[in-house]
């Protein structure tokens, strides 16, 4: 299959690549392809944006979490950006519009958490407490990367449809920078810990599993606004 997914550094490439089928399932999963084309139900996207706002809340606390596992101050800055872009920006495009569509901050936060979201976010701060910085970037990256990967292509793709906010977060430019400030961040902390080679190594397969785990995750949150 074509690789068209943007640049976000080596480790990320490499991680893809060990499972591409599971990458374009998620990248191009009929959710998404709804989102493109403007045929996605209204409800359906109202339903994934309730769950994704309790998701965004551990995912920042994931993210905190890599402020302590981080090795060194450049790690701690660049992991606590990301908190705040979580915190600040992603959630707030949630905030404005479900509050358009009649739905308030007290009640997106007061939604019941459905058990693949639960999956999910516990499954990725597991890995950081059991792991080290490694094994948390590893299972975090799916989320930021892929989301900058689909935005971008569907900012290419897109023609008219209501989910055009959206596309435009995730494929604008702030949305993509941090993504390769992430590649950048994690392909930094491979070779500090892991040197040249990392592929060669014991430890491989399992940032690879943690990879494709938190893939498959994402695949199965998509189906929440299909519920």
């Amino acid at each position: 299959m074509t690789n068209t997914a943007p640049d976000y550094g080596q480790s990320f490439a490499r991680w893809r690549a060990h499972c591409p089928d599971l990458w374009h399932d998620y990248t191009h999963h009929p959710f998404v392809e709804g989102l493109k084309d403007g045929t996605l139900p209204r409800a359906a996207f109202l339903t994934y944006l309730r769950q994704d706002y309790l998701f965004l809340i551990h995912f920042s606390r994931a993210w905190s979490l890599a402020v302590v596992k981080a090795g060194n101050l450049a790690e701690m800055q660049a992991a606590s950006a990301t908190v705040h872009a979580l915190l600040h920006f992603e959630m707030a495009l949630h905030v404005e519009i479900c509050e358009g569509e009649g739905i308030s901050r007290a009640e997106l936060e007061a939604a019941e958490e459905a058990p693949a979201n639960m999956a999910y976010t516990r499954y990725v701060l597991e890995a950081g407490y059991s792991g080290d910085f490694l094994d948390l970037l590893a299972a975090l990256a799916p989320c930021v990367l892929g989301y900058g990967d689909i935005g971008a292509r569907l900012l290419r793709e897109a023609g008219e449809t209501p989910y055009r906010d959206w596309i435009e977060t995730y494929g604008g430019e702030e949305f993509q920078t941090l993504c390769r400030d992430t590649g950048a961040l994690i392909d930094r902390a491979m070779a500090d810990r892991l040197g040249a080679d990392p592929q060669s190594l014991p430890r491989w397969p399992v940032l690879c599993r943690h990879f494709a785990n938190a893939t498959r995750l994402e695949i199965g949150f998509w189906g929440l606004g299909q519920a």
